[in-house]
């Protein structure tokens, strides 16, 4: 069903809430806009498919009320941009979720495994990708686009069927809560101007002053970018804003030092700029960011996280689980530091896999030996 008309959004959603299960996916474009343009929304609800055209069908808040259904689940894959982007359009978070890539990866199946991949393994169907790269603002839509868009949710309620039974018959089922609940907490998806300049490009280039005035800069690019949604490169690069904080720069003549800053910014942002890099530079010093990442003072700890990475590779193959699911290298080395407060190797599954393990490891109690080739982990003084 091509529905382009409210009525049959309407109609659809009636027999979505009678649904056991809704799957979802986005077909979108953001090369030109801060916020991501919702091009084709997919659902699938039992055995009806819907592809509603957003262009037409203006009104998407009608889907609130199965959004907030708790009889629904909510099925995506990999589904994180489309989350974000369908709270923005209806403006309710779809609860309660499941997704199908972060099922899989505690199921044997690789770390964010594809759509089209986990569709071939669990259903049988090698999908087609013609147009898995295509303009999706652009109208008509031809018939094998809307063919391709009906395939993303065609087999979600089968994989999820499948994947939710495994995650059973091995205990598993409860494993993701905290995993799903993150997936549909709107604050994980309120980007605070303020903090953005943690993502910024060769940051580590600059002194603390200096990022204070990257800080002050990059909160004004995100308002700035959204206020008239455009990219924020559009507005300034990451290597501006850095080159421009690293110059401390306090005046347009010395801000338009930077490359391509003349033909970018007009006067007047051009002064809020330098407004912008005089405010980071004059702050005081208790008030200056500092940057992420462990201290040049703390002690190098890669001894232990190698030891700790081999443990947790063996829990992953024991347990048919994808490495960088159960763990990352930057959680290894925290923990070994000591930062356990929000580290996801001490919480719910982690922790019973492998992270109390771990912890028992660095408090001197795990032994390590080779026995026929394979690494063989005990506590001290057991006889195993």
């Amino acid at each position: 069903m091509f529905i382009t008309q409210q009525s049959q959004l309407e109609q659809f959603c009636d027999y979505a809430l009678k649904a056991r299960v809704l799957a979802l996916d986005t077909e979108f474009m953001r090369e030109k806009t801060y916020y991501p343009r919702l091009c084709l929304l997919q659902m699938q609800a039992d055995d009806e498919t819907a592809i509603v055209d957003p262009f037409k069908v203006r009104d998407l808040s009608v889907l609130s009320e199965v959004f907030e259904s708790p009889r629904v689940m909510k099925v995506f894959h990999a589904g994180s941009q489309d989350i974000e982007i369908l709270f923005r359009a209806v403006g309710i978070m779809p609860r309660p979720v499941f997704d199908t890539q972060i099922a899989a990866a505690v199921l044997g199946h690789t770390h964010q495994v594809g759509y089209g991949a986990l569709v071939s393994s669990v259903c049988g169907v090698m999908l087609k990708k013609a147009d898995s790269f295509t303009d999706w603002s652009r109208r008509p839509l031809a018939p094998s686009q809307l063919d391709y868009a009906a395939g993303d949710v065609l087999y979600l309620p089968e994989i999820y069927r499948k994947l939710s039974g495994q995650l059973k018959k091995l205990g598993r089922l409860h494993w993701l809560d905290e995993d799903f609940a993150a997936l549909a907490d709107e604050k994980n998806y309120l980007v605070d101007p303020a903090e953005r300049w943690r993502r910024l490009k060769r940051v580590n280039q600059l002194n603390r002053r200096q990022l204070s005035a990257a800080r002050e800069v990059t909160k004004w690019r995100e308002l700035k970018a959204r206020a008239v949604d455009i990219p924020r490169r559009w507005v300034l690069s990451d290597e501006q804003i850095v080159e421009a904080s690293r110059r401390e720069a306090r005046s347009v003549d010395q801000l338009f030092l930077v490359r391509g800053l003349r033909e970018k910014l007009s006067l007047a942002d051009a002064r809020e700029v330098v407004d912008a890099i005089v405010c980071g530079l004059d702050a005081p010093q208790s008030q200056w960011p500092r940057p992420d990442g462990p201290s040049k003072n703390e002690a190098n700890v890669d001894v232990e996280a190698d030891v700790m990475m081999a443990i947790a590779r063996l829990r992953a193959r024991q347990n048919d689980i994808a490495l960088q699911t159960l763990t990352g290298h930057g959680d290894l080395v925290a923990l070994a530091r000591g930062y356990k407060k929000d580290n996801p190797l001490l919480k719910g599954w982690r922790r019973k896999i492998v992270g109390e393990e771990l912890e028992a490891f660095l408090a001197g109690g795990i032994e390590l030996r080779m026995e026929e080739g394979n690494l063989k982990v005990t506590k001290v003084g057991d006889s195993e």
